[in-house]
């Protein structure tokens, strides 16, 4: 409940400001690839980074997500399960388990 409540919380955010006019797919989609690589620069050099900016940083990752997911109609729950029915086909417990190997070399 506390998820959705965050959401709606979100999309009201947006709204509000009027920024759906600039959360075109190809706009979203572009700030989720920045957002990950600022997530990623978290650990550039080896370092280990403060909790804070790694939530902060995921947090801007997630952000995004979500509204390219409300964008195209489609929801985010629903298309995790769906993806994970496909990747358990490509990684059957019996052959992955406690292993990393790309499906096509299991």
């Amino acid at each position: 409940m506390a998820e959705q409540d965050a959401l709606t919380q979100l999309y009201q955010f947006v709204e509000s400001r009027d920024w759906n006019q600039f959360h075109s797919v190809e706009n979203l989609s572009k700030s989720i690839s920045i957002e990950a690589g600022e997530l990623l620069e978290l650990f550039q050099w080896g370092q280990n980074p403060e909790r804070e900016s790694l939530i902060e940083e995921l947090a801007d990752v997630l952000t995004y997500c979500y509204l390219l997911a409300q964008k195209i109609g489609v929801s985010p729950e629903a298309i995790i399960l769906s993806k994970l029915e496909k990747t358990a086909e490509k990684y059957p417990i019996a052959k992955s388990k406690g292993n990393s190997t790309k499906y096509d070399r299991l």
